[in-house]
């Protein structure tokens, strides 16, 4: 008995001591994304031990398991290996992950990256082989020192020949576990915000154990979203009751018609932090409707084209995309302008197949797509994501000169050359990330400029909106106001005048405003408002990610995590009522998801 209950308190202490060696080599792993000091490790340790313990006992319980069963059952060494070497490689796995993944996302592991492994090509296009190539030496290295430590250190003991008592005392230790596990007898369960104690993100975030990060989020899917129901529906209902209207009450008609033919272009990633690297876009602002203060709602492509496509918001932890039986469910400018007698179309560059981008497309009205699929093989390979943008670009401009005249048209189209890792054909800048814009703002440029020449350009309305902003030197999801602020610019000789939008907005606005413009109902778009309506009377814009959703309007800007339950920006006159109303807006969204 004594070797047995010995072996699994050697296993507990060891699997305890490696997440503690993992959360200190995370911290300087990713020393150049997050601010700390030699004194914040300790600090960091002990703050995230209560998170560590209780994990280590969800990696304990089954060799609990089989050492109660052990103790009749003369159990095989060999079982006991295998589970340390399954051990060994989840948390190599867990580790490497989190430890790479931390300077793109700037949040913990979780589920969503198994989202990507469908397309895995697509998942690993942001970087090069070089990088991949070390994740994996590293992963195996670590597996291997892993498995000899739990090997070695823990060992195997003997099973059988046990006693009565013996297997008491495992009964005994199974509810400790549980309530272990569980993080106590009260109300509250163990959970991420426990851990939570700085106002340094940075140092929250390497106090989680990501172990139990993806553990926890795997459970908080969307059958969870149960979790943001915060008042009764008509406290809730008040609150969110000037956020979103669905009436439009004109007060400016911004175009020469109301059906041009519509070209909406996605800009991947073209946050406005990075206007100085895109002169070309600052020059065409002064030529159309700028929405000078227009923000986005999310931080992946997959979620901000459901955003500005269907006018539906994000949320903090799932992807609508991603989920066929709700996304084709959703309102779209597609469906909406396909029964006006509008032919539609979608270009994208990349697999399409990428995070059910084709399911979402074909679901919600949009009839003729193309995509990598549809290009020469030669062109399908000149960038890391598929093909490069000024072969792109031709493409839409090649279509758009052969379209017969007659029947209006939709056509959508998301750049990707600007995104990781930052390949394009362009050398003009030393900064790689603001060289790729730079490479984006060109082939729009060229793109404009050329339409500008032909006689489609005085019924065309081409929009220009960003899918997102990007972490890029001091931006970061610490800094909402600077990274979620992007472009949104419609251009073409269907404008009546260039003027500026001002209000504040989203681009979730997009659907709404624009068919108020074409003097089109959008009452089937309960989430996006037409910033140009008279209507418009709570000027705002939200956006979310990781559990933790940002709200701004004309008092200031809060952002809160909903994991630690406590503000990490609060620059507002009045952030209680902000808090509420952001509150109330999850819930009201969420409950709408739910119910689709």
């Amino acid at each position: 008995m004594k070797q047995r209950l010995s072996y699994l308190f050697r296993f507990y202490l060891l699997t305890v001591f490696v997440f503690i060696v993992a959360k200190v080599a995370f911290m300087y792993c990713n020393q150049g994304v997050g601010q700390f000091s030699f004194g914040d490790v300790p600090a960091v340790v002990v703050h995230g031990l209560s998170l560590d313990l209780s994990t280590a006992l969800y990696v304990l319980s089954v060799p609990l398991l089989l050492t109660m069963v052990g103790v009749w059952v003369a159990i095989p060494r060999w079982v006991l290996r295998c589970y340390h070497l399954l051990v060994a490689v989840a948390l190599a796995l867990a580790f490497v992950a989190d430890t790479s993944l931390y300077g793109f996302w700037h949040f913990k592991l979780d589920a969503s990256w198994l989202q990507y492994l469908e397309t895995p090509a697509e998942a690993v296009a942001s970087v090069t082989a070089g990088y991949l190539v070390v994740r994996v030496f590293v992963l195996l290295v670590v597996a291997a020192l892993l498995w000899l430590a739990y090997d070695k250190l823990a060992g195997c003991p003997r099973f059988g020949r046990g006693q009565w008592k013996e297997v008491l005392v495992y009964v005994c230790l199974v509810p400790v576990v549980v309530v272990g596990i569980r993080g106590g007898v009260g109300e509250s369960t163990t959970n991420i915000g426990q851990v939570y104690y700085s106002q340094n993100q940075f140092l929250n975030h390497s106090a989680v154990n990501p172990v139990f990060s993806f553990l926890y989020s795997l459970s908080h899917q969307l059958d969870d979203l149960s979790q943001y129901q915060f008042f009764d529906g008509e406290e809730c209902r008040q609150l969110v009751d000037n956020v979103f209207t669905t009436e439009s009450i004109l007060k400016d008609t911004l175009l020469t018609t109301t059906r041009p033919n519509i070209l909406v272009v996605m800009l991947e990633s073209a946050g406005e932090q990075f206007a100085e690297a895109m002169p070309r876009l600052q020059q065409l602002k002064q030529q159309g409707v700028y929405f000078s203060h227009c923000y986005a709602n999310s931080w992946r492509t997959d979620r901000g084209t459901v955003c500005a496509l269907s006018g539906y918001p994000s949320f903090p932890s799932i992807s609508v995309m991603k989920i066929p039986e709700k996304s084709r469910t959703l309102p779209s400018i597609a469906r909406t302008l396909k029964s006006q007698g509008y032919a539609t179309s979608y270009l994208y560059g990349g697999d399409i197949n990428f995070t059910n981008m084709r399911s979402y497309l074909i679901a919600t009205g949009w009839e003729q797509l193309t995509s990598m699929a549809n290009f020469t093989l030669e062109q399908q390979h000149t960038a890391q994501w598929g093909v490069r943008d000024d072969i792109t670009f031709q493409t839409v401009f090649d279509r758009m000169m052969s379209r017969q005249s007659g029947t209006p048209y939709l056509m959508g189209y998301s750049t990707l050359s600007s995104h990781e890792p930052w390949d394009v054909p362009m050398h003009r800048l030393d900064d790689e990330v603001l060289n790729a814009f730079h490479y984006l703002d060109s082939c729009l440029a060229s793109f404009i400029d050329r339409l500008q020449a032909t006689p489609q350009w005085q019924n065309l309305l081409v929009v220009l909106v960003a899918d997102h902003g990007v972490n890029h030197g001091s931006i970061n999801p610490s800094t909402p106001l600077q990274k979620n602020h992007i472009p949104m610019l419609w251009l073409g000789g269907a404008v009546r005048k260039p003027c500026v939008v001002d209000a504040v907005c989203a681009q979730s606005d997009l659907a709404a405003t624009l068919l108020g413009q074409l003097q089109l109902s959008h009452a089937d778009f309960a989430f996006s408002r037409d910033v140009l309506s008279r209507s418009y009377v709570y000027p705002t814009a939200f956006h979310n990610y990781n559990n933790a959703q940002w709200l701004i309007d004309s008092t200031g800007h809060v952002l809160y995590d909903f994991d630690a339950q406590r503000f990490v920006v609060s620059e507002s006159s009045d952030a209680q009522r902000m808090l509420r109303v952001s509150k109330a807006i999850l819930q009201t969204t969420s409950t709408d998801l739910m119910n689709r």
